[in-house]
């Protein structure tokens, strides 16, 4: 039974400038349940939640913790109330350890031995909440693949030392985790529901909404327009509330014919002799398996490669990616929304010896409206958006390119159901006149769009699944066997 609240907000609104985030929120958090909170990009939660972890103040409104009326509700408060937050955009130092990151989080890991300590608390979590992991505490944050970053930022978030952690707030804690890694959390997520903490779980997988939430709220335009008990719910109803109604996942492609031209062959580095990576003009083709087994690393690989051959990857046509990792590897932090779709397509730009700035704004026009960019303005910094709208610009980046190849590395991390259908749509559409694409991804429904399926498993190709034989069950067998 949900208890009292531990936070409550009240007429809360939050603007930046001209543009009114929140509007007038209502939002009471109770003790012992789990609230999912949906809706499409920037309609309004990742701001919402960053009110509720202390991070950013509200405009107007009050904010109610412990009972208490919060005037100066800050970070340190919140983390003094036991209220912690996995932000989409992951927060943990790089440049540290898994440990030291560890310690950062808790004031009280301090005087002798604390690494020691730290690295006890941490290692101890991440094996309740992830068994089998292969995370050391004292593994640099920068050398860890971003699902792996993401499982230690999570871990680190449940563990404790002079206060208990009593509301979790995860936004998109699944984006980057492979299937067996996210049902890993959500057992535990619905484990300590049952113990008495509380979380606000964001997510655009709707299933996990309707399967691991007590209650449910919906926001558009940055303001709460539905909710209640999940069971009353369903996924048309879900997505018809935010504002779309979208069907499910269409069913896979026309399988290209086996006689097309091949324009990518890889073999992976730790790949078996004869088990190698094929694919042909038109053809989608599919990465699975578990996170960090070699499937971004041989996208990368084949990006390098383009143009060139080499002696076990030979690409035939010029070759865009999307990364997955958008922070460190996708966005161009001090340019604009028109300038970071542009720069794949810098040929097309010109005018003479210099860059046409007319051309380039109508480029970023005409893919803000294909792929509907939420923006007032394109000439606005690429770190004004959502991080839904930022990945919407990679993708933007890639298909605008003359590139025939196309690299997606999850790149559906942290967008929203309806543009899903869009990139579906869009890949199927830009498939069918010749474009190939190369899509790793961790939703094991996003396969079911693909010609074929290889599966990974330490760097090898586990195996090679027909369109027909693509099924979860087969997936998530193979992505636990060893190459033979």
């Amino acid at each position: 039974m949900a208890g009292a609240p531990i936070v409550s907000l009240r007429s809360v609104e939050k603007a930046f400038g001209a543009v009114r985030a929140i509007a007038g929120v209502d939002l009471e958090i109770a003790a012992g349940e789990c609230i999912g909170l949906v809706g499409h990009n920037g309609a309004g939660k990742s701001t919402l939640m960053h009110i509720l972890a202390g991070t950013s103040a509200p405009s107007r409104g009050q904010v109610l913790a412990a009972g208490e009326l919060q005037q100066d509700f800050s970070a340190g408060r919140a983390m003094r109330l036991g209220i912690r937050c996995v932000f989409q955009e992951l927060s943990l130092c790089p440049n540290l350890t898994v440990a030291e990151n560890t310690r950062i989080y808790h004031s009280a890991l301090r005087g002798f031995g604390w690494r020691r300590r730290a690295a006890n608390l941490i290692a101890g979590k991440l094996d309740e909440i992830f068994p089998g992991h292969d995370i050391g505490s004292s593994d640099l944050v920068q050398d860890l693949s971003i699902g792996r970053r993401q499982m230690a930022e999570v871990a680190r978030a449940f563990t404790v030392t002079d206060v208990p952690a009593r509301l979790v707030i995860l936004d998109e804690p699944t984006s980057s985790l492979d299937a067996h890694t996210s049902r890993q959390l959500l057992a535990h997520i619905r484990r300590a529901t049952a113990a008495g903490m509380s979380f606000v779980f964001i997510s655009h997988l709707l299933h996990e909404i309707l399967d691991y939430s007590d209650r449910i709220v919906v926001m558009r335009d940055g303001k709460i327009i539905a909710g209640g008990r999940a069971e009353v719910f369903d996924r048309d109803k879900l997505v018809e509330a935010m504002g779309g109604a979208h069907g499910a996942a269409g069913a896979a492609r026309i399988a290209t014919a086996s006689a097309a031209p091949v324009l990518v062959r890889a073999r992976p580095a730790g790949g078996k002799p004869g088990a190698e990576l094929i694919a042909r003009e038109g053809e989608v083709i599919g990465l699975a398996g578990l996170a960090g087994h070699g499937q971004t690393q041989l996208l990368r690989r084949i990006f390098a490669a383009a143009g060139r051959r080499t002696s076990d990857i030979d690409v035939q046509a010029a070759a865009a990616m999307v990364a997955g990792d958008r922070q460190n590897d996708g966005v161009f932090p001090m340019m604009s929304i028109a300038e970071n779709i542009g720069v794949g397509s810098l040929a097309q730009l010109r005018r003479g010896l210099l860059l046409s700035p007319d051309r380039e704004r109508a480029l970023a026009a005409s893919w803000r409206d294909r792929i509907a960019i939420r923006t007032q303005d394109m000439a606005n910094n690429i770190l004004t958006l959502s991080g839904g709208n930022q990945q919407k610009a990679l993708f933007a980046r890639a298909l605008a390119s003359p590139a025939r190849i196309i690299l997606l590395d999850d790149p559906t991390r942290g967008v929203d159901v309806a543009t899903r259908e869009q990139v579906y749509e869009l890949i199927g559409r830009e498939a069918a006149t010749g474009r190939t694409f190369l899509w790793y991804t961790t939703e094991t429904d996003e396969l079911m769009h693909c010609d074929r399926v290889y599966v990974f498993r330490n760097g090898a190709i586990v195996a090679d699944l027909a369109r027909e034989d693509i099924t979860e069950e087969k997936v998530i067998h193979s992505s636990f066997q060893e190459a033979g």
